[in-house]
């Protein structure tokens, strides 16, 4: 895996909003030990799996050259996902992007399907 493409994150408009200085945690992240990130070909299928429903996310874009501990580890059926162990900085995000519902017409241009 190259880790010069743009990671994402999805998180709440809150969470966002309310961090300092670095990227919030969700709940899984907590649990798992480790912060959940996709590639960009894995954003709309982690957001259906994770988010159906939800209109009060954001979808942050981040600089992978800015993540410590970043892995790329088997989950999903298999394939490899972006792991950060430990805390991602806000000067690592690159793109902020509201997303109004999780439905593929709702991302970014920037988000390749």
């Amino acid at each position: 895996m190259s880790t010069r493409q743009r990671l994402y994150k999805i998180t709440s408009v809150a969470a966002w909003e309310a961090r300092e200085d670095i990227v919030p945690w969700a709940e899984i992240d907590r649990t798992d030990g480790f912060v959940h990130l996709s590639a960009a070909h894995q954003v709309r299928e982690t957001a259906a799996k994770h988010f159906a429903g939800r209109t009060d996310l954001v979808l942050l874009g981040l600089d992978p050259e800015k993540l410590e501990a970043l892995k790329w580890e088997p989950s999903r059926g298999g394939a490899l996902f972006p792991h950060v162990y430990g805390d991602i900085p806000v000067s690592a995000v690159t793109t902020v992007d509201r997303l109004p519902g999780v439905a593929p017409a709702d991302f970014p241009e920037h988000v390749p399907s």
